[in-house]
């Protein structure tokens, strides 16, 4: 099948200096240490909180009865990410599921939506229904920049929630837009959704837009090295300390020069080993994790994709050998990737409508309120609130909100790795 895909710039008329970089490693060695940043943790840990408890919502929404039972949830709290027991995790938000006893099996705890949940569950609709353009050119994207324009179901599913796709986009969104998907079944009869529309306007990254928009003498982190025909910067963010340092200052010179190949172009042209592939593939992790609802996801999620997004065995070395672009944390025993550039003092960057209705969902949860009607009195306050990233407003990266520390501390474990002072090389073998 042809793509349309039109072979780079850099593929096709190189100049000698983006060939000695395709050849050779040519950028400065720098050693970093890893550091961790409070206030992306605590987004991570209350983002995780969010999403089980949406993971619930959903459970009860799909139910025929309407409601789910203690018994049935009793063995879900690995899989809804928590390390508390499920049942003590719903019975913290009374303000969105309420408990009741079964009819037949009194003894039975039963969960049910209140009423403040199910407006928000119908917002979170509507929302999606007016903006299924954008879930479509989401999904459409993701495909883009896998190497054969298929991906498997699992993989997918595992990422519904950071996508923002609908629960039942297997079902419904697909085969609304048959001119652009197709289930089929692998070599080795895996359910996948292949794409079926190139669609060139979908071919532009976040990056490239940036700088389509950026303005004579604006954004100077940009306009930097506009001067090179295919370089493009990206936005920096390093932790305290790092970005004065000559050597770190250097090294980040010599990559931001590098081609930007952009992650929808063609990349099998290109040597695995060299600085050009670097760039390409912190270019791809930076543009999947910005397609992201909250920019970020668990790092085994992309994993998975491994082979379909061409990325070498070990790639999971760059989130730690460019520090100013991605954040690894290892919060709630798991490691989550973000990219920097999406948070700004404490929140969302740019949040959308529905980011927007989780934050009110989340404010929901936290409210802690013990009775169902007097959370019906605060949709008002609800729906003119304006969430977009849960945080408190903060420069100081080292700073938590303390008062969701408190509400995370019990179901989201403080296991973040300290490395023990571990130094990563940016050219390293070593692999996390």
């Amino acid at each position: 099948m042809n793509w349309g895909i039109k072979k780079p710039l850099s593929f096709v008329k190189l100049n000698s200096t983006a060939t000695t970089h395709i050849q050779f490693r040519t950028l400065v060695k720098v050693r970093l240490k890893w550091a961790k940043n409070k206030t992306l943790d605590n987004i991570i840990e209350t983002n995780t909180q969010l999403k089980a408890a949406y993971l619930l919502k959903h459970s009860i929404v799909r139910s025929s009865t309407g409601f789910i039972t203690s018994k049935s949830i009793s063995n879900s709290h690995k899989f809804l990410g928590l390390t508390i027991p499920t049942l003590r995790f719903i019975r913290r938000y009374p303000t969105l599921f309420q408990e009741f006893n079964h009819s037949k099996y009194p003894s039975l705890p039963c969960f049910r939506l209140t009423e403040i949940a199910k407006n928000l569950h119908d917002q979170e609709l509507r929302i999606l229904e007016a903006h299924e353009a954008n879930l479509v050119e989401r999904l459409c994207k993701v495909l883009m920049m896998t190497r054969d324009k298929i991906v498997p179901f699992e993989s997918l599913n595992a990422l519904k929630w950071d996508l923002g796709l609908p629960d039942d986009f297997d079902r419904n969104l697909v085969f609304k837009y048959s001119d652009y998907f197709r289930v089929v079944k692998d070599r080795t009869g895996v359910s996948c959704l292949e794409l079926l529309k190139w669609n060139d306007e979908f071919a532009v990254s976040v990056l490239q837009k940036r700088y389509e928009n950026v303005e004579s003498g604006s954004e100077k982190e940009f306009s930097k090295f506009r001067r090179g025909q295919s370089a493009m910067a990206f936005s920096l963010r390093f932790p305290r300390g790092y970005g004065g340092q000559n050597k770190v200052k250097a090294w980040m010179e010599e990559f931001q020069k590098l081609p930007y190949i952009s992650p929808y172009e063609d990349s099998t042209g290109i040597d695995m080993n060299s600085d050009v592939m670097e760039k390409r593939i912190v270019g791809l992790l930076h543009e999947f994790l910005s397609l992201t609802e909250h920019k970020m996801t668990k790092r085994n999620y992309l994993g998975s994709l491994r082979g379909e997004l061409n990325l070498p065995e070990r790639f999971t070395r760059i989130y730690t050998r460019y520090p100013g672009i991605f954040y690894l944390s290892m919060k709630c025993k798991t490691t989550t990737v973000a990219v920097r550039e999406g948070y700004r003092r404490g929140k969302l960057a740019e949040p959308s409508p529905l980011a927007n209705v989780r934050g009110k969902f989340y404010y929901a949860m936290k409210t802690g309120l013990m009775y169902q009607n007097k959370g019906v009195h605060m949709l008002p306050e609800l729906a003119g609130l304006s969430s977009s990233g849960y945080g408190e407003d903060n420069d100081n990266e080292g700073e938590k909100d303390e008062t969701m520390k408190e509400c995370n501390a019990d179901a989201c474990s403080d296991s973040e790795e300290e490395f023990d002072g571990d130094l990563f090389d940016v050219f390293g073998d070593g692999s996390l």
